[in-house]
């Protein structure tokens, strides 16, 4: 094969990572630089096999369980290892549920909830091996928190510019999907409620009536804000999580947990800042 032949290929090779690639306003790098591309190998493999997206959601749940028992037990590399590994799956699903053109509302549903439930069981494990059983259950408050945040930031981001966030899917309205719709309504509903109240206050408290024009709320949901979010994503925090563990630190983990919450403080007293400038300036007719 000539290197025409090798251009072409590498093209069609890279217009297929692309297509497997959620669309997002925010880039989570390590994610783009190390697990996408590690994700798409293992969707490419499986596409033309036999394999559903849900049955890969469900592989990565029973792998992560299976780190949260190493933890437990102090095998901590072990653990560390299993960590990186259920992230990769965790983005193969995807891909390859959008190489197939095969999304669902149950996987979705799916990959969020089991995600949150390997999430407390990591937690606890954490907390069984330190004995600090209230750290860890702040940490992992945090750590929803911050994932929440994360989502809910695309979400408003999205609807500040008119766009949606992902084109809608309904399954039929077999027994798993109710089963999956009630426990995202009871659960994780009334965090995204929570979230966007808190952000829709911060707005209107920084600029009152303003709040609802439309260059002020684009300037409050701005790109560096939900980039910042996306690197606290699920993909960042395992990393750290599994270099935690590598260095047997586990007792210090839920305080770097704890200490990102700075992170949502600092970006809204800037945003503050910078959307009251926005108004005064045009009030005194500077922009």
């Amino acid at each position: 094969m000539g290197n025409e032949g090798l251009a072409q290929n590498r093209q069609a090779l890279l217009r297929t990572f692309q297509a497997s690639l959620k669309a997002r306003p925010g880039v989570e790098y390590i994610n783009l630089v190390i697990f996408r591309p590690l994700g798409f190998i293992v969707a490419r493999a499986l596409l033309p096999k036999r394999v559903k997206p849900e049955q890969v959601v469900i592989a990565h749940t029973g792998l992560g369980l299976l780190a949260a028992g190493c933890l437990a037990r102090g095998w901590e590399r072990a653990a560390a290892v299993l960590l990186q590994v259920v992230t990769v799956l965790d983005n193969a699903d995807g891909q390859l549920a959008r190489l197939r053109q095969q999304e669902s509302e149950l996987g979705r549903y799916l990959d969020t909830e089991l995600d949150t439930l390997v999430n407390t069981a990591l937690f606890a494990a954490i907390g069984y091996r330190t004995r600090g059983w209230r750290a860890s259950l702040a940490a992992l408050s945090a750590f929803t928190g911050l994932l929440s945040w994360d989502f809910n930031l695309e979400y408003l981001y999205r609807v500040a510019r008119g766009e949606v966030l992902r084109a809608a899917v309904r399954d039929p309205d077999r027994r798993a999907v109710q089963l999956a719709r009630a426990v995202y309504r009871l659960v994780f509903a009334p965090q995204d409620a929570i979230i966007r109240w808190l952000e829709e206050l911060g707005l209107w408290l920084s600029v009152g009536h303003h709040a609802r024009e439309e260059r002020v709320r684009r300037s409050w949901w701005h790109p560096i804000v939900v980039t910042v979010a996306a690197n606290l994503g699920r993909s960042t925090q395992y990393l750290w999580l599994g270099i935690f563990a590598w260095r047997r630190r586990l007792d210090s983990y839920p305080t770097f947990v704890l200490s990102q919450l700075l992170i949502p403080l600092l970006l809204t007293i800037w945003r503050w800042s910078a959307v009251r400038r926005q108004v005064s300036g045009r009030r005194e007719g500077i922009v």
